[in-house]
Order: C-alpha cells, then structure tokens, then sequence
C-alpha cells in the first residue's frame, strides 16, 4: 500500500480498536446496566472515531506533525468559509457528546470524553471568541513554516514522495500569505506580533534552502520542474509578504498584547483543564517562590562556608543578605560555563550523561526510541530557547529531536555572556534533563503506547510541561552530578523559573504589568540573567495561559506522588510509579489521579 494510505488504514483500524476495552461478561441481574454502558462506550467511539477524521481533514498541517499523512499536500483554510466549517463541526460534535450519558461511559473512556469536550469548546472560544486569526500573524507565519517543516523534517516516507506533497503545498502557501492580509486588523495586531513575525518571515526560505533544495534532484521530469516553480513562486510571496509586513503591518500594529482578565480565564481553563484557578496559582505560586529561596539560601551557606569573599549569612537573614548570599553562590555555577560556539556540543555531552544516570537509577523504563540534538529552524526562533519536537503518535520509531537555538550571530558578546551565564554547564544539564531525559522524550516516547488514539492526539501540555519539572526535581533527588550542591541550587534555580512563568503570565495579561516589574520578577526574585528575562518577557507577550503550565502541572504531579506514597504505606516503588503514570497517555493530570486512586472522574 502507499503509506498514506496505509496510515489511513492504519488510523482507521487503531480508532476501531482503541477505545476502550470490552468488559468482562455480566452478571444476569447486571445485564441491562452492562447493554447501557455498552451503548454508549459505542457512540463515544464512533463520536471519536469522526471528531479524528473531520480534525484531520480540517487542520491538515497539524494532521502530518501527528502521523496521519492522508492530507500531506493540503493547507488549513483560515478563510471565512474555512472558518465556518471548523466552527460547524465542533458545535455539531459538541452537541452529540453532550447527548451522550457520561456516567454510562467507562472510566477510560469519561477521562477522553472530557478531553474531547474540552478540546470541542476551545477550538469554539478560539475561532468566534478569541479569534486569533484576526490579531496575531503567528497563526500565518507558524502554518506556513509548518507546513514544510512537518513534511521534511523526519522520514516517514520516501524522499521523492515529500518532495512531491511539498510542492503541492508550496503552491498553496502563497493563499495563506493572502489569507493573513485579508483577515488581520493591524488595529488590532499587537506591535510585538507584527515585529516578530516579520523576523520569522525569512525562515520559510531557510526551510526550503535546507531541507528542500539539497534533495531537489530526487526529483526528474515534470516532477522537478513543478518542484522548482513552485520555489521560484514561493520566493516572490515570501518577499510580498515581507513587504506588506514591513510597510503595512509594523507601522499600523496598534493593538494590545494583554488579553485581559476575563478572556484570560477562559483560556486557562481551555490550555489547563486544571481544577485550580487563577487565584489558586497564584497563591501557590507565591508561597512557593519563598519556600524555594529559602531553600536556596540554605545551600548558599553551604557552598559559601568558608570562602574569604562571603556576605554576611547569619540564621535569620533578611531580604538583602538572603539575596546577596543566593547571588554570590550562584557566581560559582555561572563561572563553568561553554563557548558561545559549543553550546549544542555540550547539550549532546549532557544528554548522554542523563541517560545513563536515569538508566542506572533505575528511576524510569528508558524507550530505545532515537532522539537527536538539532539546531531550532529559523521560523521558529524567537519564542524559547529550547523545545522536544517528538514524532506523532501515528509516526512510530521516528527521531525525537531536541532543539536548542543558537546563540545569534548578531550578539554582542557582552550578549553571549548573559545568555552563557544564564545557560551555564549545570543548566544545559537541566536543559537535557527537562526537554529530553527523563523529561519530554521520554514522556512523549511513553504517552504514544497509550492505547487512546485521541489521548495520544489530544496529549496534555499541563502534563507534559509538569512531568518534565517534575522530572528535574527527581534527577537532583536522585543525587545527578553526584550530589553536587551547586546542581541542587541550580535546579532550584530552574525551578524558580517555572514559579515566576506562572506569576508573570498572570501578572502581563490580567494585572497589566510593566516590562519593569516582569524584570524585578525575573532577574531578582528568580535570579535570571537579563538576555533570559528580556528573553521572558517577548515570549509572555507573543503567548498566554502557556506559561502557567509548567507550574501547574508540576504541582499536580508532587500532589499525585505523596498521594500515591500515602495510599502504599511504605510499599511505593518508584521506577513502578513512574511507568504507570506515564501509561495512561499524557491526559490532564488530574485524571491520572482519578484513575490511579480509583476517584470520581470529574
């Protein structure tokens, strides 16, 4: 079969199979209940089995990073009319499994109705409520990137055969450039946006430079000469958008980057599906920026004990000493540092080291699924330093890459050196250890055995950002650089950064917060060096209600630890733990405590 059309068949078949498993026979008194249940398990598959194909078929470009390669030569249609039509299909869904009787449902297949009804009414808030496709040329840029990228970054098929599908959408990529000045206000685009995008803008042609031009002679005949007109088209688009984004878009951007209160709580509950509030976060995450400076402070003492330039450390410090004590320790962790040139260099070194180390603790079942360390493309630098970029959970064996972007050319070294300071030898250990070992790959290499093909679809930001904070906390448990008090404080430090995403998210979006207060946020209390802070502070007005994640869903999974620690008296295995948390396939956290401790899922 061509692999489209066997990942067709293979989707089709895995849907079928999926969505939960037959009960065990009932007993006689217990038949009518069980033929119930057995109803409704059966419209909620077949309700799933359509939501996958219809969503597929509606956002073709997300539909190849997942694995279903039967739309690999389509583009999403922000248009009016492909607006509609997604907004069409999730209401009608929507209504469907509202019509469904959850409680009949098994407990397996409550947890994804919820996922399912969560995702169906914020693909609506989306579309008709947030509307990003009117403010934010992200959605533009990030299509237009993404539909390259998707099809050329792993081989998932024959080359000649992405090359084809590429030049399908190459063609296509120039009525999503036209689709963005039709659709956005500039009144009301954020100027950031527009400045942002406008950067990226170029990075669509380093994609076909890169990934496509070098196996252009994979392709002959009228195959190669559509190939070459089609990049030929796309180069002049690139450069017309990039007019219209410098003369048109930039100097007309008025709008503000603040979603605002109301909207902003809306969208948590929509990227959470958290039962904690805004409030709630806020509260924790407060608390728990002091506990962790004080923990922190505690390890100054120790790394400092004796040094003939240490600040005053007395046993109940206040603001400044504790401040001063946590600064000058940290002074020894930035001294170990990498070239500006070999930072991807030492990112390989630490990822091999924490594999071995979560191998030889025990801690974790280590997939044998590949991973590489690559340098982040073009049109998606700007926005994070560093991100996991697993396969789809319908692309089975292929690589996880590990993306870290480069220090840029045009930094001044005064530049590189706060980035270095801040990316020090024990940060990009952490680095490895949150985006790869045993952090997102090793997540993502779990959550794709689920077997819930909508869970594995539908795969949980809260959880995945969680499990990898969490997973820093147990490597340092775990005594990662043999106990080195310097990794612990620099975890501690990471971990600050995951407090402060979650303060400042709230803080720029709800309470109007100046660049001036993020920055004491960010360089005082959490310790961050200004190029990550500045850093910091673009991304959390380019996004909204992402930031939170790492803090919620970290705090979610230490509940759901000492829960489980408490239910097993003295029993708890934790490699046992860890396997079992990660085989329910990456849904909100919440329901993996439901599921495990046998609670109402709800």
């Amino acid at each position: 079969m061509r692999p489209n059309l066997l990942a067709a068949a293979v989707l089709a078949a895995t849907l079928a199979a999926c969505q939960g498993q037959s009960p065990p026979p009932a007993a006689p008194d217990a038949a009518p209940q069980a033929a119930a249940a057995s109803q409704q398990d059966a419209k909620f598959a077949d309700l799933s089995k359509r939501w996958l194909d219809g969503w597929m078929r509606l956002n073709p470009v997300t539909a190849t990073q997942i694995g279903d390669h039967r739309f690999d030569e389509d583009i999403d249609d922000l248009s009016a009319a492909g607006r509609q039509r997604a907004s069409d299909f999730s209401k009608g869904l929507l209504a469907e499994l509202d019509a469904i009787d959850a409680s009949k449902l098994s407990r397996e297949n409550q947890v994804d109705a919820m996922i399912l009804r969560n995702q169906l009414r914020g693909d609506i808030w989306n579309l008709e409520t947030l509307q990003g496709w009117a403010w934010d040329p992200q959605v533009y840029s990030g299509l237009a990137g993404g539909a390259i990228y998707n099809l050329m970054a792993r081989e998932f098929a024959p080359m000649p055969q992405r090359l084809k599908s590429a030049t399908v959408r190459m063609q296509k990529i120039p009525a999503v450039f036209a689709q963005a000045r039709a659709n956005l206000d500039p009144a009301r685009v954020p100027r950031i946006h527009a400045e942002t995008v406008a950067k990226q803008n170029a990075g669509v042609l380093s994609l076909i430079d890169t990934l496509i031009v070098p196996n252009a002679g994979q392709l002959s005949g009228d195959d190669r000469k559509r190939l070459d007109e089609a990049i030929a088209d796309l180069r002049k688009a690139v450069a017309e958008q990039q007019t219209w984004l410098d003369k048109t878009l930039v100097p007309n951007a008025k709008g503000d980057f603040r979603i605002g209160a109301e909207r902003y709580d809306e969208k948590l509950q929509f990227s959470l599906n958290s039962a904690l509030s805004r409030a709630e976060i806020k509260q924790r995450a407060e608390t728990e920026l002091k506990r962790v400076r004080d923990e922190m402070y505690g390890i100054a003492r120790t790394v400092l004990k004796d040094k003939p330039d240490a600040p005053d450390m007395p046993d109940a410090p206040d603001d400044d000493q504790r401040q001063k004590a946590i600064e000058a320790a940290l002074e020894l962790a930035y001294a170990e540092r990498p070239a500006r040139d070999q930072v991807v260099d030492f990112a390989k070194k630490t990822l091999a080291d924490a594999t071995a180390f979560t191998r030889a603790k025990n801690l974790v079942t280590v997939p044998d699924d590949p991973v590489k360390i690559i340098l982040m493309p073009e049109f998606q630098r700007g926005v994070a330093v560093a991100y996991c970029d697993s396969p789809g959970p319908l692309d089975k064996g292929l690589d996880t890459y590990y993306a870290i972007s480069p220090i840029p050319d045009d930094w001044s070294q005064a530049q590189a050196d706060s980035f270095l300071r801040e990316y020090n030898d024990r940060m990009i250990h952490l680095l490895s250890i949150h985006e790869a070992m045993p952090g997102h790959y090793l997540e993502g290499a779990h959550s794709v055995n689920s077997p819930s093909t909508l869970r594995a679809v539908l795969r949980s930001g809260l959880f995945a950002e969680g499990w990898a904070v969490y997973a820093e906390d147990v490597m340092a448990d775990a005594g990662y650089l043999d106990n080195d008090p310097l990794f612990r404080l620099v975890q501690l430090k990471f971990y600050l950064r995951t407090i402060s995403n979650a303060i400042l998210d709230q803080g720029v979006h709800v309470d109007h917060w100046t660049r001036e207060q993020a920055m004491d946020l960010m360089t005082q209390q959490a310790f961050q060096q200004e190029r990550e802070a500045s850093g910091k502070w673009v991304r959390a007005q380019l996004t909204s209600a992402q930031l939170p994640t790492y803090f919620v869903g970290a705090q979610e999974f230490f509940d759901l630890r000492k829960a489980v620690e408490q239910r097993q008296d003295g029993k708890f295995d934790l490699k046992a733990y860890h396997d079992k948390v990660l085989s329910y396939g990456a849904p909100p956290v919440r329901f993996v405590r439901e599921l495990m401790l046998d609670e109402p899922i709800k």
